[in-house]
């Protein structure tokens, strides 16, 4: 019997992944590029972890990673980071809308700065971009990917702002998915308690929402990454579906 190897299916192609110095953008970097991908990691303001990523990277494989900075709510910029890519690596063929700005607006507080940074991070940067980087993904039969919540089915209280660019941005994965099909595939993951927010959660609180899944246990990182993987090398023929990775969060609430 012959062995099938999996090895290096992305051998060739050239990610880019926005926010993807830290937290899941970063799991998904090592797994992409362990598949053989060619990677942009974007940044806005954590340029040391970037660099440090992808010296990482290029030290396993030379030459096989950047970063690239850019402020995703200065919209007339983003063109700037899909040339910038193909300048450096001659194609597109995956593009991940990672980077998201999360935090709680109660109602009664709310700003219209609020407004344009969450709508702007979660859902304006991802069309924009996506726009951008149509003409290039035709050329290679590529992947949109959006990150997007298991709270845009669910909302998360004192999250409205937040909750309702993610729904958003469900909202544009099933449209792109229509508009640019045959040719270019666009999913979405929405990860449930994977990672908890940056800012300071309480353990009671923690383990409250990991009882309310059915597996009983916090996601991590990687399994985020294994979806990413899904889609990018093992899903030819899946398009406009959000992939709930929250150990069965969402059929319990």
């Amino acid at each position: 019997m012959s062995t099938v190897t999996t090895a290096n299916q992305l051998a060739g192609k050239v990610a880019l992944i926005t926010g993807g110095a830290k937290r899941l953008g970063n799991a998904i970097a090592h797994a992409l590029h362990q598949q053989g991908a060619q990677l942009v990691i974007h940044y806005r303001s954590s340029q040391a972890s970037a660099e440090t990523l992808v010296a990482e990277l290029n030290a396993l494989r030379p030459r096989s990673a950047i970063a690239l900075c850019c402020n995703l709510l200065d919209t007339h910029t983003l063109p700037q980071l899909i040339s910038g890519t193909i300048q450096q690596f001659g194609r597109l063929d995956i593009l991940i809308n990672n980077a998201s700005s999360f935090y709680p607006t109660p109602v009664g507080s709310i700003s219209e700065q609020q407004w344009d940074d969450l709508l702007g991070s979660n859902l304006k940067a991802p069309l924009f971009l996506a726009q951008a980087a149509a003409p290039h993904l035709r050329a290679t039969q590529g992947l949109i990917l959006n990150m997007v919540d298991i709270h845009a089915q669910r909302p998360l209280p004192e999250h409205t702002v937040y909750c309702l660019a993610k729904s958003g941005l469900v909202m544009l994965t099933k449209s792109l998915a229509r508009e640019l099909g045959p040719d270019i595939r666009v999913n979405a993951i929405a990860p449930g308690p994977v990672l908890w927010p940056e800012h300071e959660m309480s353990s009671g609180l923690q383990q409250e929402i990991i009882s309310k899944t059915a597996l009983k246990r916090q996601g991590t990182p990687q399994d985020i990454a294994l979806a990413a993987l899904y889609f990018a090398k093992d899903a030819p023929y899946v398009t406009g579906q959000i992939l709930a990775i929250d150990g069965g969060r969402s059929i319990g609430w």
